[in-house]
């Protein structure tokens, strides 16, 4: 019985080839498994920085502050004044700018040109901000530092992924 192979026996050695696959399979797709450190873990000190600005959006079709609000009618003549127009604030109708309050979190490692969500919040009685424009906002993070500097047109009532134009950090 020295060339007699048990059905066992021959039954292993078919599948081996079989078998070598599908480790060899098993071994290249854990890779794709695999879990990055940054999905699971957080740095100390990483965290997002929230930030805050004050702004105005303009161009609104009669859906921004009324007349009675007196911080639009400031801003407004402020800015107006600092483009070296100067206007008497009681000449000035608000009914198409809004003043906001503009907040966003951005991330710990945010790079000049990254993205981040925004959002703007009206402050006066403004009934919409769809369709007009914020105007060249800065962003400041809770020790005051400036961070980003927002311009959008604002097509929906929400607003997301806006490019930072300055981020803090080595690179900024």
């Amino acid at each position: 019985m020295a060339g007699y192979e048990t059905p066992i026996r021959a039954a292993l050695r078919r599948m081996l080839p079989l078998g070598l696959v599908l480790l060899a399979v098993l071994l290249t797709a854990q890779a794709a498994w695999a879990i990055r450190v940054k999905d699971v873990a957080f740095l100390r000190g990483a965290r997002d920085n929230q930030l805050i600005g004050y702004g105005l959006v303009v161009g609104l079709s009669g859906s921004g502050d009324k007349r009675n609000t007196e911080f639009t009618l400031q801003s407004l003549a402020s800015m107006l004044a600092k483009m070296g127009i100067g206007v008497d604030p009681e000449l000035i109708q608000v009914k198409n700018v809004a003043a906001v309050m503009v907040t966003a979190d951005l991330a710990p490692f945010a790079r000049t040109g990254a993205r981040m969500d925004v959002l703007l919040s009206s402050i006066g009685d403004a009934t919409s901000l769809e369709g007009g424009t914020l105007l060249m906002t800065p962003l400041f993070g809770a020790n005051g530092e400036g961070f980003a500097i927002v311009h959008l047109l604002v097509d929906s009532p929400t607003i997301d992924a806006v490019r930072i134009e300055r981020a803090a950090g080595p690179d900024s």
